[in-house]
């Protein structure tokens, strides 16, 4: 069921077996799956079923890295569904050699390998809505069946072929709406933000949350189990900010929380002239393989990425990475082109701030020829209008202490909170897999007769470049590991020197390899509903009651 937090009675106190605090894709999993077990939730989403001016500027901050980083507006949505508002629908699950503790990358190794996680990945598609549980090229490529749907004969044996899934995308606030509203076990809270969590006098064991709304009204939660399902960033704030008992924060002994900031950065480079035979391939573009039906089969979108063999990643010392191309049509980048960009975006039901319908119309009307060749090129790919091909990549962050979420020592939020303060840093390995990875697919590609490649100036001994942009992928903040020297949670996502706090979310990641974190988090929030559940059911039965 659903309840306006607003209407609450004032210092309402909500009693529940678990507490989930953050209503996105982690939190929304979380609960279904509890409830399927007989547990009681309550489920507090700051925002409403849509975006609010109020809400959404809670999540801003300041940012304090080298070069510009919006974590804000348009990169994360504050209401019932959280990130998977403005989500493209990427899947594709880590590489096994992503959860390997690997020399040449610093702080790699997760405390368990993907055959850990396979069961639960497998029981992602249902939830993500999907293909079949298959990411091997060869089937993909089968199954569509189009003579310009193909994969590249490259010859040097360095370079892999990968697939993703596309999710429709699944907007969890509202696919799952029905499921939550119908549940006579889950409570969802809407407008009620967590602003602090109390403990006891030892820090180690969480009595309460308490929540507030922007109109001023207070409750408190009081819960057996708590998780924190608020994203890579706002997972961090709350641990850093329920201070009252611990100056540095909850499980922040080591000064860990919000330190090893992850996202993924990604560069539009180089410029490739194909071989006629190559020209029009959609499998490989990312302006024909997003969403397009012609690469598509089993009812699911895919796409198509480059990617480095582990034994060369090994031998170059450098770290995953995924490549795939970006035609250059008429007009792009020109406000019509723009305009027509957003409204598919609507077409998607992907969150926009400020998005309106008929000044983009009005923009495409007063710009016709720039809308016109660049939707046109879009769909009918005349190869004379397109005015060129470049290469798309994006690379894995290696873990990094120094790149980090703080709170701002002076900016408040409404609710009297600290804002963060983000310092998104990238080490020199991250610049040289860049370089390396397209030089070896450069060299492959011209070698296999696909392609003639011209790179830009490499990237190492040189500053960032001014278009590096992230992909709003916020990992990494409260790391697993074994050790509460190295980590924040442990390998069950459970707050170390903590009893009945865990965290979801991909803040958890060691490590981020070169995918998309969407499919990993799910699985993890399956594979932390089944051990919340044993926690719950164990902490229940006649012995630990005897013991109590």
């Amino acid at each position: 069921m659903f309840i306006d937090t607003r209407r609450v009675e004032q210092g309402s106190v909500v009693q529940s077996t678990v507490c989930i605090i953050g209503g996105g894709v982690a939190g929304i999993t979380l609960a279904m799956e509890l409830d399927k077990q007989g547990i009681d939730v309550c489920l507090l989403e700051s925002g409403g079923f849509a975006p609010d001016d109020g809400t959404r500027d809670l999540y801003r901050g300041e940012d304090v890295g080298e070069w510009r980083y919006n974590f804000a507006d348009g990169s994360r949505s504050r209401f019932l569904g959280g990130s998977s508002n403005c989500w493209g629908g990427w899947c594709r699950p880590l590489d096994p050699w992503d959860f390997e503790k690997r020399d040449w990358v610093d702080h790699s190794g997760w405390p368990f390998g993907l055959s850990e996680l396979a069961p639960y990945y497998d029981r992602t598609h249902a939830l993500l809505k999907l293909g079949p549980n298959n990411f091997d090229p060869d089937f993909w490529e089968r199954s569509i069946g189009r003579p310009d749907v193909r994969r590249m004969p490259l010859v040097s044996g360095k370079i892999r072929d990968t697939i993703s899934q596309f999710s429709p995308p699944a907007r969890f606030g509202k696919l799952y709406r029905e499921t939550l509203k119908q549940s006579q076990r889950i409570r969802v809270y809407l407008y009620a933000n967590a602003t602090n969590i109390d403990t006891d006098r030892q820090g180690q064991n969480v009595t309460r949350i308490q929540v507030a709304t922007l109109t001023g009204r207070y409750m408190e939660v009081k819960a057996k189990h708590y998780v924190l399902a608020t994203g890579g960033i706002e997972n961090a704030r709350l641990l850093l900010a329920s201070n009252k008992i611990l100056p540095c924060g909850l499980g922040n002994g080591n000064d860990l929380v919000g330190r090893f900031f992850m996202d993924h950065p990604r560069l539009i480079t180089g410029s490739i002239r194909f071989a006629d035979e190559w020209a029009r391939n959609k499998l490989s573009d990312v302006k024909y393989h997003y969403m397009n039906a012609a690469v598509a089969a089993h009812g699911t979108h895919v796409a198509h990425q480059f990617a480095l063999t582990p034994e060369v990643l090994q031998e170059e010392g450098i770290l995953n990475a995924r490549v795939w191309f970006n035609s250059i049509f008429p007009g792009e980048g020109s406000e019509g082109a723009q305009a027509l960009f957003r409204i598919k975006q609507a077409m998607l039901q992907k969150d926009q701030e400020d998005w309106n319908l008929g000044k983009d119309i009005l923009t495409m009307v007063t710009h016709p020829l720039d809308t016109l060749g660049y939707g046109y090129t879009r769909l009918f790919q005349p190869r004379w209008l397109i005015k060129g091909v470049k290469f798309q990549l994006i690379v894995e962050p290696e873990p990094d202490p120094n790149s980090r979420v703080m709170l701002s020592p002076s900016q408040k939020d409404q609710l009297g909170m600290n804002r963060v303060r983000v310092d998104w840093r990238l080490t020199s390995k991250v610049k040289r897999t860049f370089d390396r990875t397209l030089a070896l697919l450069a060299e492959d590609m011209r070698k296999s007769g696909v392609a003639q490649v011209e790179l830009d100036t490499p990237l190492e001994g040189r500053k960032w470049p001014s278009d590096l942009e992230g992909t709003w992928h916020h990992m990494g903040t409260t790391r697993m590991h074994d050790s509460p020297k190295y980590g924040v949670v442990d390998r069950n996502c459970q707050v170390h020197g903590m009893s009945n706090l865990f965290v979801a979310g991909s803040s958890v990641f060691p490590t981020a390899g070169a995918n998309f974190p969407t499919i990993t988090l799910a699985a993890l929030a399956f594979r932390l509903s089944e051990h919340l559940v044993r926690e719950i059911r164990n902490s229940s039965s006649p012995l630990a009651m005897e013991a109590a």
